[in-house]
C-alpha cells in the first residue's frame, strides 16, 4: 500500500487546526507522501506559456528560479519575465503553506531552487543518474545538504487533464541495509579535491557521501529497480503534494508541466530527529557522519 496522508486544504493560505499541523508533521517524518487533493496552482496567467512550452520534448528537464540568480535553464527565453513570476509566486505560496501546517518548522525552513517542469517525462533519453523514471532518493551532487533535510513540494499543473505518475519504493531503513554494505567508504582527501576543484559548492561531509551512492547505486542497479518494493500513484492535474524526497524512494514515470519547490530543514529542528535519514545511516554505520 502507498504510504498517502490526504489533507482536505483548498488555498494557500488556509488555517490549519491542531490535528492537521500533527497529521502533517507525523506523516511527513513517517515517511509519507502528504497529498493535498483539492490544493491547486493557479497558472491561468500562464497558460499560453505552458503552450508554447509543448514543443520542448526532449530538451532540459527543468527550469529554475531563485532570487538572486533569476531565471536559468533550456526554455528561459521564451518569457523570462513571466516565467520569474510564476515560480516567484509559487515559491511564497509554498512558505505561506508551510508556515500554516509546519509552524515547528517554520523559522528554520531554509528556501531551496524552484522548479518548473514543461517536459514530458516518459521517452526521455537521459544518462542513467539524471534518469528520474528509477527509484532513488534525493542527494544533490554539487550542493551538499550537510545532513538538512529536502522537503519538496510538487503541483501538477497539466491543462489537458493527464497525472504525474509516480512510483513510491521501500522504507529508507531497507534501502540502506541493501546497499550500504558495498558501498565504499568516504574520503577525506577526496572530499577536499572536489571542494578545491569547485566541483562542490561547500565540503562534502561523509553523510553527503553515503546519499549520492545511495542516489547512484539505486538508479544503477537494474535488478534492484525490477525488483524492488513498489507502488504507483498518480496525481491528477491540480492536485499539491509534498515529500521528505531524501527519506522516500521515488520515481516519476510520465507526467507534463509541474511545479516543485524545494526546501530545506535542520535535523534538530524535527520533531523526531532519530527519524532523519541522517540518524538512520549512522546508526547503521555506528559513526557520526556530520
Amino acid at each position: 500500500m502507498v504510504n498517502l496522508t490526504e489533507l482536505a486544504l483548498a488555498h494557500w493560505d488556509d488555517s490549519c487546526s491542531a490535528a492537521q499541523q500533527s497529521a502533517a508533521l507525523q506523516a511527513l517524518e513517517d515517511g509519507h507522501v502528504l497529498l493535498l487533493p483539492r490544493l491547486n496552482f493557479d497558472v491561468q496567467q500562464e497558460t499560453s506559456l505552458l503552450g508554447e512550452m509543448n514543443a520542448m520534448a526532449g530538451k532540459a528537464k527543468s527550469i529554475s528560479w531563485d532570487a538572486t540568480r533569476g531565471v536559468r535553464g533550456h526554455g528561459a527565453s521564451h518569457d523570462a519575465t513571466l516565467l520569474a513570476a510564476m515560480m516567484e509566486r509559487y515559491a511564497t505560496q509554498t512558505r505561506t503553506l508551510l508556515s500554516n501546517l509546519l509552524p515547528t518548522y517554520a523559522s528554520q525552513l531554509q528556501q531551496g531552487k524552484t522548479s518548473f517542469r514543461p517536459v514530458e517525462i516518459a521517452g526521455r533519453s537521459l544518462s542513467w543518474r539524471k534518469d528520474d523514471t528509477r527509484l532513488h532518493v534525493d542527494s544533490f551532487p554539487s550542493s551538499p545538504t550537510h545532513g538538512r533535510r529536502i522537503l519538496r513540494v510538487f503541483s501538477n499543473i497539466n491543462q489537458h487533464g493527464a497525472p504525474r505518475v509516480w512510483k513510491l519504493g521501500a522504507p529508507f531503513t531497507q534501502v540502506a541495509q541493501h546497499f550500504l554494505p558495498t558501498t565504499p567508504k568516504p574520503s577525506a582527501a577526496a572530499a577536499a579535491l572536489l571542494r578545491w576543484m569547485k566541483v562542490t559548492k561547500t565540503l562534502r561531509t561523509p553523510y553527503d557521501h553515503y546519499m549520492l551512492q545511495l542516489h547512484d547505486r539505486m538508479k544503477a542497479d537494474l535488478a534492484y529497480q525490477a525488483h524492488a518494493e513498489q507502488y504507483t500513484h498518480e496525481f491528477a492535474p491540480g492536485q499539491t503534494w509534498m515529500v521528505y524526497t531524501d527519506l522516500v524512494s521515488h520515481a516519476a514515470l510520465r507526467g507534463q508541466h509541474a511545479m516543485e519547490q524545494t526546501w530545506l530543514l535542520p535535523v534538530a529542528a524535527m520533531a523526531n530527529p532519530a527519524k532523519s535519514p541522517l540518524a538512520i545511516l549512522e546508526n547503521q554505520l555506528g559513526r557520526r557522519l556530520v
